[in-house]
């Protein structure tokens, strides 16, 4: 008998499980709120690089450069 409710609490799910506009498989099992697009910009915009970007690369690679130079010697 309990096998039987079991049984009834699988079959209720969805007929379609995947979202086909999604083109990836990992993308069309997440949820459609998940998959949503917040961003309206172009993506060369949201690639641009800036300032900043420059900056802290340059700050890691020095301090690392450093911190191997520590090590070695």
């Amino acid at each position: 008998m309990v096998r039987m409710g079991l049984r009834l609490r699988s079959m209720k799910r969805a007929l379609v499980l995947t979202d086909e506009q999604a083109r990836h498989p990992f993308r069309a099992s997440l949820p459609a709120h998940v998959r949503c697009t917040e961003y309206e910009a172009p993506a060369e915009v949201l690639w641009k690089l800036t300032r900043d970007d420059a900056r802290g690369f340059a700050t890691v690679y020095f301090a690392t450069f450093a911190a191997v130079l520590v090590f070695i010697a």
